[in-house]
């Protein structure tokens, strides 16, 4: 199993302490605290300073508890900020952030080596076309795709990418990020992940590339109902079949409580069977004191 952590390249983003359920952070020039369910540890610095930097804290609703359930809840100013202010990956690409009702800020930036690697793995592919079906992009599918970070990935390294979520408004959100980072002709759906899976399994649609990031509860566009422990298999189970055999690669993020790496990679083992090189681990962030917070695990598959 490996871990991972953004690279300290990435200046526009910051784990500045963690402790005591909650985390503060820097994007760009802004530093903001939100709750985090995992940080059990005390915090490094003192509750002064937190007050001190931070430029907006959210409160989290009634419904909070420490075991992760996540609520609506509000932001207070500290310090004068805008709502909405755009970040740069590595010269990459850029993101749009803002505040949301839900704590979430656009970005999850300990998905940054889950980026790198699609774009790695872009290279490749485009490498290997050019000796079998010279001026053929590699086809790369992102579920769950919220507002983009991920598809950006790909369309710069110069895949053509299909954009899947069931929220206009996030989807939307990733067009504006399209655009901010002068990239084009992203296909956007707004849909239900397993639907849209499952039909273009029937189709015969195929891709080289296939990210799945879902959430542990979800509604679709019309209403349907996603619960991770009860659907991930079917999911999973259609991707195999619209998945190129050769030439490939997938990545399962998974970030629920209670999910291990070990259990993401059976997974993949068990649907992908036909042979491939899996990694599996964790994403993490590290603060300025060098504790370590675990966000998420994952599993890859190249082909």
């Amino acid at each position: 199993m490996i871990i991972e952590t953004p690279s300290e390249n990435w200046k526009d983003y910051e784990l500045i302490d963690s402790g005591n359920f909650e985390k503060l952070e820097r994007f760009g020039p802004f530093i903001m605290r939100r709750p985090e369910p995992k940080a059990l540890w005390d915090k490094a610095l003192k509750e002064e300073e937190w007050k001190k930097l931070a430029h907006t804290t959210f409160t989290q609703g009634a419904g909070f508890s420490k075991a992760g359930k996540e609520d609506s809840g509000i932001w207070t100013m500290n310090k004068k900020m805008p709502e909405q202010w755009v970040i740069t990956y590595q010269d990459i690409f850029k993101l749009r952030l803002g505040l949301t009702s839900f704590k979430h800020v656009g970005v999850f930036p300990e998905q940054a080596p889950n980026w790198d690697f699609i774009a790695t793995q872009v290279e490749r592919l485009k490498k290997n076309f050019e000796k079998i079906a010279p001026g053929r992009k590699p086809k790369v599918l992102n579920l769950f795709a919220y507002t983009g970070a991920a598809s950006l990935a790909a369309r710069e390294a110069g895949a053509d990418v299909t954009h899947l979520d069931s929220v206009k408004q996030v989807v939307t959100w990733a067009r504006q990020n399209m655009e901010l980072s002068s990239l084009d002709n992203i296909r956007w759906i707004i849909e239900d992940a397993l639907k849209f899976v499952q039909r273009e399994a029937r189709r015969g649609n195929v891709y080289d590339g296939i990210l799945l990031d879902p959430p542990a509860y979800g509604r679709g566009p019309d209403g349907e109902r996603w619960k991770l422990d009860e659907s991930l298999l079917d999911l999973l189970k259609g991707c195999e079949r619209i998945l190129s055999p050769m030439n490939s690669f997938l990545v399962l993020n998974l970030y629920s409580n209670g999910y291990s790496a070990m259990l993401a990679d059976t997974l993949v083992k068990c649907v992908f069977s036909d042979g491939g090189r899996r990694t599996s681990g964790e994403l993490y962030l590290k603060d300025r004191f060098g504790r370590a917070l675990p966000l998420s695990v994952f599993t890859r598959l190249e082909r």
